[in-house]
């Protein structure tokens, strides 16, 4: 899963005539480490006139301790309130914060700005000055990512305001170093918000993971291990072994069993029987042929696994209140099901099937004061991506704002995210996971 290019274009030697000769020079990301701040550096914060988060921004930045920035010197991450712009006019604001600003971010730094969704705006003008956050924001990622920074966008609904600190701490810090370009949508939290050790703020909840032997879902059950999950790992039968050495490592259970069969809702819901906290549909396959050359055995295997059995998982869970009050449901769609592949009709397919499951059961599971979201990935260094011929894999490493690929550690930080207690604002969104792909990004 080495990227050699990344090392040989950066090595002493080679990086001038690389810079000279105009070529990617994907920058080492900063990544999460135990017991790391929240932002390793100055942070600068401002608002547009009329802003309505000032006070909460305030405070968020007083509670993780960060440090101000002056009106000189490098900063780590830009935060601005643009909640107040109300008129394509107002727009400006945008340009007197981020054109002096923008030059002094360091590499590997944020940009977070907060908006109103425009449909809360309160006027046509209103609302279409909030939507122009949005080409501003994936722009401004552009630019700044070959310094491997990000750039996101915050819409934060009327009476979302106390939910910021959840998003806030993963836009803003290492986690979400593959994450840029994206659009979060933060509504009034669907249960009481928890008190929590921010370090570990899934001590106490119970974790199902699918497809946890290997790869992504092996470092999304060891990411919620760390946070303070129960891990129950499920698999096919025929990963046993290797399912039983990674939920061990965690001190978790290994669960057994093909979801696709025809009792397997049930037995989850059995194994299950005094709830789950958090479920996290990470189970995939592919099956890839162009749809001229798709036997209907070969589509039906795949939508078994990638999409029907989760929706049968959930109506299990959900008909027996299985699912614990303040429960994260957390599913694994792809950038195929976004800006769709040659064939991949079926998984492309399933992968939007599953963007729409989210946002059709987001509504009832807020009434049940739960919680469903997506993570969308792109390129990830997995076994199976360093298999690929050379060609298409360098080109998906190359195709997106940080010019490499991410690592499952992204994948499993962005649903650490989605999954902690905090989180509880946090309602329907799917998020990439995909460097900015340039490719329906």
């Amino acid at each position: 899963m080495s990227d050699r290019y990344s090392q040989v274009v950066n090595a002493p030697l080679v990086a001038t005539v690389a810079r000279q000769l105009g070529l990617p020079q994907p920058v080492r990301l900063d990544r999460h480490e135990a017991g790391g701040r929240v932002v390793a550096g100055p942070v600068l914060s401002d608002a547009a006139p009329g802003g309505r988060l000032d006070r909460e921004l305030a405070a968020f930045l007083d509670r993780i301790r960060a440090e101000r920035a002056g009106t000189e010197g490098a900063t780590k991450a830009l935060v601005f309130d643009a909640t107040g712009i109300a008129d394509s006019t107002e727009l400006v604001e945008l340009q007197r914060f981020f054109y002096p600003a923008t030059g002094r971010l360091r590499r590997s730094g944020r940009v977070v700005i907060l908006g109103t969704p425009p449909a809360e705006a309160g006027s046509a003008r209103a609302a279409t000055a909030q939507r122009a956050l949005e080409g501003f924001v994936r722009s401004l990622a552009k630019e700044v990512g070959g310094r491997g920074s990000t750039a996101q966008l915050v819409l934060v609904a009327k009476g979302g305001e106390d939910q910021l600190d959840s998003t806030l701490r993963f836009l803003l810090s290492p986690r979400s170093a593959y994450v840029s370009g994206q659009v979060v949508r933060i509504g009034p939290g669907v249960a009481p918000m928890p008190e929590l050790d921010w370090e570990r703020p899934l001590k106490g909840k119970t974790a199902l993971v699918t497809g946890a032997s290997r790869g992504i879902g092996a470092a999304i059950a060891a990411t919620l291990a760390r946070d303070g999950a129960a891990i129950v790992g499920l698999d096919v039968p025929q990963a046993a072994d290797t399912l039983r050495r990674v939920t061990g490592e965690l001190d978790g259970e290994a669960l057994g069993l093909d979801i696709t069969a025809a009792d397997a809702p049930e037995r989850i819901a059995d194994h299950f029987s005094r709830g789950v906290d958090v479920v996290v549909h990470n189970a995939g396959v592919t099956r890839d042929r162009t749809i001229a050359k798709m036997p209907e055995e070969r589509w039906r295997e795949l939508m078994e696994v990638n999409l029907s059995s989760e929706e049968r998982i959930n109506e299990a869970l959900l008909a027996d209140e299985l699912l614990r009050p303040n429960g994260r449901i957390i599913c694994v769609s792809s950038m195929s099901g976004i800006a769709g592949n040659a064939g991949q009709t079926n998984y492309a397919a399933s992968k939007a099937g599953v963007i729409g499951m989210v946002e059709a059961l987001a509504p009832e599971l807020a009434e049940r004061g739960a919680t469903i979201n997506a993570v969308a990935p792109g390129f990830i260094e997995t076994e199976m991506t360093a298999t690929m011929p050379i060609g298409p894999r360098e080109a998906g490493r190359r195709l997106s704002s940080l010019r490499q690929g991410g690592l499952p550690v992204d994948v499993a930080e962005t649903i650490a995210w989605l999954a902690g207690p905090a989180s509880t604002g946090v309602n329907g969104n799917v998020i990439r996971v995909c460097g900015q792909n340039l490719l329906g990004a």
